[in-house]
């Protein structure tokens, strides 16, 4: 009996450690984070692993390899040289558990909508698709605070050497006249550097501070409180640089009454070094113009450029080593003109084009809601323009191009509007004058370049625009078609699409995407077969945009898994009415102001919302209060918003 116990005792024992490690093996494993994205060559991940001793895979090769990207024994993932989406693997014996991680190698959002067409797509997005943008795998991962609003697209370059390693980093650029670099990926916010544009170092000179909102414009709060950087900079990755402008004013002494003051207005082109926020190329320079004309305020036949009543609010565009900067006006306060200003990108001291839209008339600024303007493959420079003095199908014309689309191309030489830019093309509504008359800016939209068409029915080359009068126009950029008194039968096509737009659209699979203000997200079709849009909408929202309606981005794999991203922006805070009281003064009431809310939807049926960031209990994703005409900028898994407080940086949940 007591043998017989014993061996029980023993089996009990050893039945028991096998038991163990049966349980061991059968353990469940579980790999963090479970979605991921990266770079492609310099951005690695760690991932973990619930259980101890596990060994890793990628794509079921243990340990990876060149053309998947390889994985270590403690799970550093380092991804391969080519874009793709992958499967890590962590195994422990007969268990496995499973995370995905997206390559890309998308280069960089450099510029106002993503590249000089303006059609605001990035296609090289792999971690951002259905399946990944809900309310339990997407939201808002951290922010970046700021000193002012930000009203500019935030800008994106990946792998950049700085702080010490290869980072993505985002550039920010606000209203208090600031400058930052912000490592793009790491929680909570690292900030590489913070400049001021007004110090010594970046130009600036005593008792210089950006400008006063009610000295300038029509004291309408448009800019509140103060104007700095508006227009959206751009990056030129080759010298790693990032042009910017700054408004400024020294001195102020307000009298009390709008754009009544006896200081003195600056805009200066700054020229940044991306890593260490310098300037460089003898930045900055004072932004300084003049043209023949005699037109409003002008002196001895000739038009001059004023600091105090030009808005820089277009983004800056580079094309064939020149820096393209654009004014209008703030709250239309006149007297001004539209002007487009070219500097050396390799030394910013040399001016070397200039073109004044009105220089025999008056207004035709060029702002386009905050829109860049388009540049085609052979140089040409694309801008629109709003109310103004038109008469260039006058006998004798006078060269004055108020509600316009406008083909600029470079020469050598004096032209009627300025020096070294002529005027290749252009197109003017039948009924400019009305628009003109009735505030219906055609220039409170910018240019979208299609892409050039093969099918021989039509024209090769097209652009599409539409402005505050809701009309969509299909224009050949070959022959734009100039003026006719009757109607715009001239022109490839011309439908009513919308209610009133102040931005840029997105173009995507020869898809329109646009948001006009108190209307719904549009989709419009356009067929390659016979180079014309559908003018019935082909889906939309069902949320209803206010004012100013919205400004949409499109990330994609390519052709495939599109999704439209949109801020709804109408609690900027100047109109608006949530609060059921006057939001229309200023100082604007605190509780007029509300959040950007991000929107995401199936770019091939905007009835399908994807996701908000409304959406998440508890206001988990809440934005930072809104700026009104910034896109979102989407890069590498993550979602850039703008605020006047913050970067708000939305992604894959950990």
């Amino acid at each position: 009996m007591k043998g017989k116990r014993a061996f029980s005792t023993l089996w009990f024992t050893v039945s028991s450690m096998l038991m163990s490690i049966g349980s061991l093996h059968a353990a469940t494993v579980t790999v963090t984070p479970p979605r991921a994205a990266v770079t492609v060559t310099t951005q690695t991940q760690q991932f973990t692993s619930s259980v101890a001793g596990v060994t890793w895979s990628v794509d079921n090769i243990v340990g990876g390899n060149t053309t998947v990207g390889t994985i270590t024994s403690s799970g550093l993932y380092a991804p391969p040289a080519t874009a793709g989406n992958h499967t890590i693997r962590a195994t422990s014996g007969t268990s496995s558990g499973a995370a995905t991680i997206a390559v890309t190698d998308l280069k960089g959002i450099l510029t106002y909508h993503n590249d000089s067409a303006r059609d605001g797509v990035n296609m090289r997005e792999f971690a951002l698709m259905p399946s990944t943008v809900t309310t339990a795998t997407f939201g808002k991962l951290f922010s970046c605070a700021v000193d002012g609003a930000v009203y500019a697209q935030p800008l994106w370059i990946r792998g950049l050497s700085i702080g010490g390693g290869v980072h993505n980093v985002i550039f920010v650029a606000t209203q208090h006249d600031s400058a930052y670099a912000f490592d793009a990926d790491a929680s909570p916010c690292v900030t590489y550097w913070h400049v001021n544009l007004l110090d010594a170092l970046h130009g600036g000179t005593a008792n210089e501070k950006p400008v006063v909102w009610n000295d300038v414009g029509n004291c309408f709060g448009d800019i509140y409180p103060e104007v700095g950087v508006t227009g959206t900079p751009v990056i030129d990755a080759s010298t790693a640089t990032i042009y910017l402008v700054s408004a400024s004013e020294k001195n102020p002494v307000s009298s009390g009454h709008c754009s009544n003051t006896s200081a003195t207005f600056f805009h200066r082109l700054h020229a940044l070094d991306l890593v260490t926020g310098n300037e460089k190329f003898n930045a900055p320079v004072i932004i300084a113009a003049s043209a023949p004309g005699i037109g409003v305020a002008s002196s001895g036949g000739m038009v001059s450029f004023s600091s105090q009543m030009g808005n820089q609010r277009s983004g800056l565009a580079e094309v064939g080593g020149k820096i393209i900067v654009t004014f209008a006006a703030h709250e239309d306060a006149t007297p001004y003109h539209g002007w487009l200003i070219a500097y050396a990108a390799s030394n910013v001291q040399q001016r070397v084009a200039v073109f004044n839209t009105t220089p025999n008339g008056s207004d035709g600024g060029i702002w386009a809601g905050g829109g860049a303007p388009a540049i085609d493959a052979g140089g040409d420079i694309y801008v629109t323009t709003g109310n103004g003095r038109f008469d260039e199908a006058s006998s004798p014309p006078h060269n004055d191009y108020g509600d316009s689309i406008i083909r600029l191309h470079s020469i050598t030489g004096n032209t009627p509007n300025g020096v070294n830019l002529s005027v290749a093309g252009w197109f003017t509504p039948f009924n400019q004058s009305s628009l003109s008359q009735n505030d219906t800016d055609l220039g409170s939209g910018a240019a979208v370049l299609l892409p050039n068409q093969s099918s021989t029915t039509g024209p090769p080359h097209l652009l599409v625009q539409t402005g505050k009068g809701g009309v969509v126009y299909l224009i050949n950029r070959d022959n734009m078609g100039e003026f006719n008194t009757a109607n715009n039968d001239q022109i490839v096509q011309s439908f009513s699409g919308l209610s009133g737009f102040w931005g840029t659209p997105a173009l995507w699979n020869n898809n329109l995407y646009i948001g006009g203000q108190n209307d719904s997200l549009r989709q419009f079709t356009f067929s390659p077969a016979t180079e014309r849009f559908t003018a019935s909408v082909a889906s939309l929202s069902t949320h209803v945009y206010g004012f100013p309606g919205t400004n949409p981005s499109v990330s994609s794999q390519g052709t495939s898994h599109g999704i439209v991203w949109t801020i709804d922006s109408s609690l900027y805070g100047y109109s608006s009415l949530s609060a059921n009281i006057n939001c229309s003064v200023v100082p604007v009431p605190a509780r007029c102001t509300g959040p950007a809310v991000l929107h995401a939807y199936d770019a091939a049926n905007l009835t399908m919302e994807y996701w908000n960031s409304a959406m998440a209990a508890n206001g988990r994703d809440t934005a930072g209060p809104a700026v009104k005409f910034v896109p979102p900028t989407v890069a590498n898994g993550k979602v850039y918003v703008s605020t006047r407080t913050a970067v708000n940086v939305y992604g894959l949940l950990p």
